[in-house]
């Protein structure tokens, strides 16, 4: 079982500057974030001078076959969305030195890195617009006939403008069609994601539509106001059960400013059987247009982001 994606590190770990690098039009000009398999680079267009960020495979990972194929899926999923809330990959490379993806540069922190920071007050101010905003990109990707099967604070990036962009397509998944032939000839799926986040059906490696990211985004909703996952456990195992099988304790106990109709909805996208779920993200900003996050938020007018 493959559990997540990208395991941070300082950049400060990497062990050699390629800062003056050039990479086919690109020059180098800091490392962002390292990961397992790739490297994260803010470049700038040699041409151009305009900045992107570019994803690159780590050297030492060219013979990995899966890191490259994880790396161009992301690639070439990402680079069909056209979306105000999906980062915009403008580039893929076909080098044999070097295999990288060039996205727009989106200067930011992911929704995760403010939770370690502290950054509550950040959050909780923007809040209905950031959910509203990852529940339209997510609307668009499912539309667009994928599962993204990875959503979590992690993979939400938020600048300080409050705007939001969805990243990491790397295991991303085409919705099934669910007609006779396809249920005839499908292979069983190989079952990825993260545990805190992943639906009962994704652990058990069933088709998925987008009501698997609805459980993923319920999760997410659930830790971003309550600064905890919905779930604990002692080991992975025992966590994967508790996403299978237990209830989530309500966010309203552990956090008593919250609304109801919040709370509820939460719930909801955390249903254990998927038709208990929002039918779609298209019902999720429906019921988010009509309601407050926190009791003392203002009343949320229709078409304000």
């Amino acid at each position: 079982m493959c559990i997540g994606i990208e395991v941070p590190t300082p950049a400060t770990t990497v062990e050699r500057n390629m800062a003056d690098d050039i990479i086919g039009n690109y020059r180098q000009v800091k490392c962002i974030l390292t990961g397992q398999t790739t490297q994260v680079w803010e470049v700038v267009e040699v041409s151009s001078h305009r900045h992107f960020a570019m994803k690159l495979l780590l050297p030492d990972k060219h013979g990995d076959s899966t890191a490259k194929g994880m790396l161009y899926h992301e690639a070439n999923v990402g680079i069909k969305m056209t979306h105000a809330n999906v980062i915009r990959i403008v580039n893929v490379s076909n080098e044999r030195e070097h295999h990288y993806f060039v996205m727009e540069y989106f200067p930011s922190g992911s929704l995760k890195s403010r939770l370690i920071q502290k950054q509550f007050d950040f959050i909780r101010e923007r809040a209905h617009s950031i959910f509203r905003q990852a529940a339209t990109g997510l609307a668009y990707i499912n539309a667009s006939g994928w599962v993204h099967r990875d959503i979590k604070p992690d993979n939400l990036l938020v600048n300080s403008a409050g705007e939001l962009r969805i990243i990491d397509f790397a295991i991303a998944q085409q919705i099934d069609s669910g007609g006779f032939f396809s249920s005839l000839f499908r292979r069983k799926t190989v079952v990825q994601g993260t545990r805190s986040y992943m639906s009962p059906e994704q652990i058990r490696g069933q088709p998925l539509d987008g009501r698997a990211d609805i459980y993923s985004y319920g999760a997410t909703l659930y830790e971003l106001v309550a600064n905890r996952p919905p779930f604990r456990a002692a080991s992975q195992q025992e966590l994967l059960q508790k996403q299978i099988s237990e209830k989530p304790v309500p966010p309203l106990a552990h956090v008593p400013e919250l609304t109801q109709e919040f709370n509820d909805l939460v719930l909801r996208c955390l249903a254990k059987k998927r038709e208990d779920r929002p039918e779609s993200f298209h019902e999720v900003l429906k019921i988010l247009n009509q309601i407050r996050v926190y009791k003392n938020d203002p009343v949320h007018r229709p078409g304000e982001k």
